[in-house]
C-alpha cells in the first residue's frame, strides 16, 4: 500500500484516499537468469506424490512434463523395493531428468495475499520474488497493486512469459485507485469497475465503502466475471459486515474483520471504550483482540447461520493468521531466526515501533494484550476449521512485509497455523494449493498434480506432512545420531511452468542481497529498547 493512501485512510477519508496517484514504486525485477527447462521435456524421477486432491501420498512416481504441462504421472514401484526400470518413461535426447528419489512433490503453493513489497519497506521485487519462489510459492494474488496497476500488469506479463524469476501474478486493484475524484455514487462506482476491467486487472480489493457504492461496485464486478476481496475495515464494517458483502457479490474476505460483526447477537457495533481513537493504533489492535469474545458463541444458532450462509454462497475465507501473530506473542514474531539473514535493514526499520507508522503499534504491548489475542485466535480458528469441515473454502495467504512477517517464511508459518486450527496436514496442503486455485478461478490450470495441468511443483527432501517446518528456508532443527544439531529440509526445487529453480540458490541470492545492504549501512538488527528510525507514515495493516 502506498503511503499517501495509508495516511488518508487512517484519518477516515476512505474513498478519496484511493483517488491519489501512485508515484512511488519499488525496483523492477531484472531479467531472468535462474532456472532450467520450460521448453524441453522434463522427467522427475522417483518422488512420493502429494497431489492435493485429497488423495494420500503415493510413490515412487515418475512425472513427465512436456514444455510446461504435465503429460504423464506413472507409478514405478513400491516403497522399500528396487524400482522397476521397465515401467519408467524413457528419456530421449535433449530431455532433462531430475532424480528426486526419496523426495516429496506437491503442487506449487498459492499465496492469496501477496503484496509485492513497497517503498516503505524498501524491498526490491527481486528480493520478494526470490523469497516466494524459494518457499515453493508459484502463484500470488497481489491484493492492492500498491506499486500501481500498470507496474503489476507489466510484471504479470513478464512472469507469464518467464522473462523474470517470479511467481505467477494475479492483480487485484484497490477500489478507486487511479480515480481523479472520490467515488461517491453507484454510477461512478460502476464506471470505475468497468475501467479497471478494461485495463486488465484480475479483480478488486475493497476496504469498505458507503453501502450503495459498495453494492454497485460488487454487482458490476461480478457481471464482468471478475473476482473480489475485502479487508472489512472498522470504518465501514458496522454498515457492511462480511455477510452483507458476500450477499452483494464479494467472492473472498481477508483476515477476519467482518466475521465477528456478522456474528453479533446483543449489539450491532463493537464495544469501543469511550477513549477509543481509531488513529491510535494501540487502541485499534488492543480492542480488536477482544472482538471475537463479543460475538455469538460456537454452536449457537447465529454461529451456525453465518457459517451455513457463507458456504451456500461459495464464499472464500483467506484468514492470514500469521500476520497478526505478533499480537499474541510479540517476541516470537520479532525474533524469528530468519530475520538475521533474510530481513533487509530497511524492512527491519519499517517493522519497528512508532506512533506514526501504520502497522507499528507496539507502544505498550504486554501480557494482557497477548492473552486477549490468544483467546481471539482460539475462536477465530474454530470458526475457520468448522467452515472447512462443512465444505467451505479456506485458502492460505501471508500478507508478508508487515508486522514482522517476512516474505516466504510467513507463508509457511500460515500453513503451521492452519494446522493449529485443526486442519489435517493434507487439508493444509490443499488449502495452500487447490483451494487457492479455485478461489482464483484457475483450478483447471493449477492447484493439483494432474495430467494436463501446468507444471508447478514444490519438491522437498523431507516429509512435510510429518513436520511442516521442513518447508522453511531455514529448515527444521533436529539431532543426528552423533548428538549433533543439524538442519533438515528447506524446499529443494521449485518448478514453475516447467522451469526448475534451485530453491536453496534463490535463498543464497537473497542472503547476499541482505549482506550487501547491511554492509552499506554497517547495520545490525536492533535489540528491544533501541530507538526506531521512523519519521514518515508508512503503509501497513489496517
Amino acid at each position: 500500500m502506498n503511503k499517501v493512501f495509508t495516511r488518508l485512510f487512517a484519518i477516515g477519508l476512505l474513498l478519496s484516499a484511493f483517488c491519489q496517484p501512485l508515484v512511488a514504486q519499488i525496483e523492477k525485477a531484472p531479467a531472468r537468469k535462474e532456472g532450467e527447462g520450460g521448453n524441453t521435456r522434463l522427467i522427475i524421477r522417483g518422488v512420493t506424490l502429494i497431489n492435493s486432491t485429497g488423495a494420500p501420498p503415493m510413490g515412487p512416481v515418475d512425472i513427465v512434463v512436456e514444455k510446461n504441462r504435465i503429460a504423464q504421472i506413472r507409478q514405478v514401484g513400491h516403497p522399500g523395493v528396487p524400482i522397476n526400470e521397465k515401467s519408467r518413461p524413457k528419456a530421449e535426447n535433449g530431455d532433462k531428468e531430475l532424480n528426486c528419489e526419496g523426495m516429496y512433490l506437491m503442487p506449487g503453493f498459492v499465496d492469496m495475499h501477496g503484496h509485492i513489497g513497497g517503498t516503505g519497506q524498501g524491498t526490491p521485487s527481486e528480493y520478494v520474488f526470490k523469497l516466494w519462489l524459494a518457499h515453493g510459492i508459484t502463484t500470488i494474488r497481489d491484493p492492492s497493486c500498491g506499486n500501481g496497476l500498470d507496474w503489476v500488469l507489466e510484471h504479470r506479463t513478464k512472469s507469464e512469459r518467464n522473462e523474470i524469476t517470479a511467481p505467477r501474478i494475479k492483480a487485484y486493484t484497490v477500489f478507486g485507485q487511479g480515480s481523479k475524484s472520490p467515488i461517491s455514487t453507484p454510477e461512478q462506482a460502476r464506471i470505475w469497475v468497468r475501467e479497471n476491467a478494461k485495463k486488465g486487472a484480475d479483480g478488486i480489493k475493497f476496504f469498505g465503502a458507503e453501502p450503495d457504492v459498495f453494492r454497485a461496485a460488487l454487482e458490476e464486478n461480478k457481471k464482468l466475471g471478475l473476482r473480489s476481496a475485502c479487508h472489512h475495515a472498522q470504518l465501514e464494517v458496522a454498515r457492511m459486515n462480511v455477510l452483507a458483502t458476500a450477499k452483494a457479490g464479494l467472492t473472498s474476505m481477508e483476515h477476519w474483520y467482518g466475521l465477528p460483526e456478522a456474528l453479533f447477537e446483543d449489539k450491532t457495533i463493537q464495544n469501543y471504550p469511550a477513549n477509543y481513537n481509531y488513529n491510535n493504533e494501540l487502541h485499534r489492535f488492543e480492542e480488536a483482540g477482544r472482538l471475537w469474545e463479543q460475538a455469538a458463541k460456537p454452536g449457537t444458532a447465529r454461529w451456525n447461520k453465518v457459517l451455513d450462509s457463507l458456504i451456500a454462497m461459495d464464499f472464500t475465507l483467506d484468514p492470514t493468521f500469521n500476520i497478526y501473530e505478533a499480537n499474541r506473542e510479540l517476541m516470537l514474531a520479532r525474533r524469528a531466526e530468519w530475520h538475521d539473514d533474510y530481513t533487509l535493514p530497511s524492512l527491519w526499520r519499517f517493522y519497528g515501533p512508532s506512533r506514526i507508522s501504520h502497522g507499528s503499534y507496539w507502544h505498550d504491548w504486554g501480557t494482557e494484550q497477548e492473552v486477549a489475542w490468544k483467546r481471539n485466535y482460539q475462536l477465530w480458528m474454530q470458526f475457520v476449521n468448522e467452515y472447512k469441515n462443512r465444505g467451505g473454502r479456506v485458502t492460505a495467504g501471508s500478507d508478508s512485509g508487515f508486522i514482522y512477517q517476512l516474505y516466504g517464511f510467513a507463508y509457511i508459518r500460515e500453513l503451521e497455523l492452519l494446522r493449529e486450527s485443526g486442519f489435517h496436514p493434507l487439508e493444509v496442503i490443499r488449502a495452500a494449493t487447490l483451494k487457492g486455485a479455485e478461489a482464483l478461478g484457475m483450478a483447471n490450470q493449477i492447484g493439483s498434480v494432474e495430467i494436463g495441468k501446468l507444471a508447478d511443483f514444490v519438491i522437498v527432501e523431507e516429509n512435510p506432512l510429518a513436520n511442516l517446518k521442513v518447508l522453511y528456508g531455514t529448515g527444521a532443527i533436529r539431532l543426528n545420531d552423533k548428538n549433533e544439531v543439524v538442519r533438515a529440509g528447506g524446499v529443494k526445487y521449485t518448478v514453475k511452468d516447467g522451469i526448475v529453480y534451485d530453491a536453496k540458490q534463490l535463498l543464497a541470492d537473497v542472503r547476499q542481497l541482505v549482506t550487501n545492504a547491511k554492509g552499506k549501512e554497517n547495520f545490525e538488527i536492533s535489540q528491544p529498547g533501541m530507538a526506531p528510525k521512523a519519521s514518515k507514515v508508512s503503509g501497513g495493516k489496517q
